[in-house]
């Protein structure tokens, strides 16, 4: 009879040990360790990736050049870096039915179009499940090899046999090593298939994407050493139920981690959506109370989003703060300055931020429009229309500078938008635009000149 060991391995960094513990001795997290049971008999696989393992000085290494090919979408392709790497290992989570499937079953019939073998495992879906969602899409793709399985033996004979350069796992939670005696999902069977997988896209060049669960907090579910192997990993965002969806980058060994991708749903599939700013400000037929547009970069690309606000009569003893693609403690800080600086109170309101259009606001030039936002909502004036704001704020309440100026005031007018609200210490304003500049030291000032009168839209 096989006599079969029990050890126990922490979740976060993949350490061992041969007996429970609360806390991992190597990387210090709380309550990570998991039961693993092996046979004894059985030798501990080892994976490996074809590297050279001479010592080489630094300067004498020549610059590794990466062939990339097109996934047949612009904003799928700028997200990863220019295109996908071969050999390149990435890992796309979301929530359910976002749009995974989708996007890559896309990604693989342009890929076959382009004479690229492709094999799309499936642990999920059968293969008449794939070729009744292909169908359903309108999509010809004659190159791609579909297998329906779960174990990752099966799927690495599916590789010997099509030889392909591309290769879809979905997904890799429902994946299992017969090696490991534990249930697909867990913590062994998520790190040893990936491993799997990832020794299969070195060696054999072929680009490998992983399609990962998420749990309720919208983190990747499994270890969290998956993330540390894959090169790329990509999130969907976005509501299911609208038609907009968002991909952002968390780590890219290919390019910048500050791209995004925005798409739309559509009956054939997922579409670029090539100028994002006109879906990210929303057109009022009358002027609205708590709304302003702001400039912010995103990677390459410059968004003009609209932020809103609302501010109501509290009735709990602490006010609610409540915001929607943004900080908590970025709206704390705001709100602190604004009633020190300004005069706006809302120590004694429920103050509620949302970015329109389910966008992230990171870059903190976002300051100044979250500022006219709830400025706007406090004194019930508009801000006036065809009015963008940019600028960080600082505790003082000083306006500072922002970056790429020029690129965001190009965008700006390419709206049709007539005003621009920026950091008086710009000394320097772009040349050969058309947009009434409006420098501001304060954010005091931001508000005076940005406000109407009242909300019938008599200008100041």
């Amino acid at each position: 009879m096989t006599k079969k060991q029990i050890l126990y391995r922490c979740a976060a960094c993949g350490s061992e040990s041969l007996k429970w513990q609360g806390r991992c001795p190597d990387c210090g997290e709380w309550n990570t360790f998991h039961e693993e049971r092996t046979n004894a008999s059985t030798p501990k696989s080892r994976i490996s990736i074809s590297s050279d393992a001479h010592i080489t000085p630094l300067e004498s290494v020549t610059d590794a050049k990466s062939e990339r090919f097109s996934s047949g979408s612009k904003e799928f392709d700028r997200v990863l870096g220019g295109g996908i790497v071969d050999g390149s290992f990435v890992l796309l989570g979301g929530d359910p039915g976002i749009g995974k499937s989708t996007l890559l079953i896309q990604t693989a019939a342009h890929a076959s179009n382009a004479d690229k073998t492709v094999l799309y495992a499936s642990a999920e879906e059968s293969v008449g499940q794939i070729h009744m969602r292909s169908k359903r899409l309108g999509l010809s793709a004659s190159s791609v090899k579909l297998i329906s399985t779960n174990d990752i033996e099966e799927l690495e004979r599916a590789v010997e046999t099509a030889d392909p350069s591309l290769i879809i796992a979905d997904s890799i939670q429902t994946f299992f090593s017969p090696d490991l005696q534990s249930a697909p999902g867990t913590v062994s069977q998520v790190r040893q298939c990936a491993a799997r997988l990832m020794s299969i896209a070195k060696n054999r060049g072929a680009a490998t994407f992983l399609v990962g669960h998420v749990t309720k907090d919208g983190s990747l579910a499994g270890p969290r050493i998956l993330e540390h192997m894959v090169d790329t990993v990509l999130y969907f965002e976005g509501d299911r139920y609208q038609s907009f969806r968002i991909l952002r980058t968390n780590k890219n060994r290919f390019g910048s981690t500050n791209e995004i991708g925005v798409f739309e749903m559509v009956q054939n599939g997922l579409k670029d959506v090539p100028d994002p700013s006109r879906f990210f400000m929303e057109e009022h037929e009358q002027p609205v109370t708590g709304s302003a547009l702001t400039a912010v970069q995103e990677g390459t690309r410059v968004l003009v989003l609209e932020v809103q606000a609302l501010v109501a009569r509290s009735t709990f003893p602490t006010p609610q703060r409540v915001s929607t693609g943004l900080e908590k403690q970025r709206l704390s800080m705001l709100l602190a300055v604004l009633e020190n600086r300004s005069g706006i109170v809302t120590s004694d309101k429920d103050v509620f931020v949302n970015v329109v259009g389910g966008a992230k606001l990171v870059d903190p030039a976002g300051d100044l429009g979250i500022a006219l936002a709830i400025a706007s909502a406090v004194r019930n004036r508009v801000v006036t229309r065809g009015t963008v704001a940019a600028g960080e704020i600082g505790l003082g309440g000083e306006i500072r500078r922002v970056t790429h100026l020029e690129t965001r005031t190009k965008e700006v007018e390419k709206l049709g938008l007539k005003r621009f609200i920026i950091p008086a210490r710009h000394k320097k304003h772009p040349e050969g635009t058309n947009l009434s500049m409006l420098p501001v030291e304060n954010v005091s000032t931001a508000i005076h000149r940005a406000l109407q009168h009242d909300h019938k839209g008599i200008s100041t």
